[in-house]
């Protein structure tokens, strides 16, 4: 929060920092954060409800964002779906741009992008995870 507080504009760094250190965005930390920025908690909340990358429950699972947008499926991202979804122990996310639309199919796990995924780049991903 420190690092931070003094900035124009604070709230969505300290969420993400929050996310990443604690896996989510719990209700403390909602609370706290509105406290110490002076912001309402409906304020702080309506932030972490907007963006899909805020839980406010910690994931148990690996997650494993997969690109679906349409240079992927031109590239072929719709044939690594049903090996996605096969993997119960992994936490699939459809996404909607990578930033990698000429070298997708891409999938993200964590802050490292995959890109030029095939089917058996993409197994050895998931083996990994």
């Amino acid at each position: 929060m420190a690092e931070h507080k003094d900035r124009e504009g604070p709230l969505l760094p300290v969420l993400h920092d929050v996310q990443k250190q604690f896996g989510h965005v719990s209700e403390e930390a909602i609370r706290e954060i509105a406290n110490i920025l002076n912001l309402t908690r409906a304020e702080v909340y309506g932030v972490v409800s907007f963006y899909h990358d805020f839980r406010k429950e910690a994931e148990a699972r690996p997650v494993l964002k997969l690109c679906r947008a349409e240079a992927c499926k031109a590239r072929g991202v719709e044939a690594l779906v049903p090996l996605a979804e096969s993997q119960n122990r992994i936490k699939i996310e459809a996404v909607y741009c990578l930033g990698l639309c000429s070298v997708g199919p891409s999938a993200m796990v964590g802050d490292k992008v995959y890109a030029r995924l095939d089917s058996a780049r993409f197994k050895t991903l998931l083996e990994a995870m």
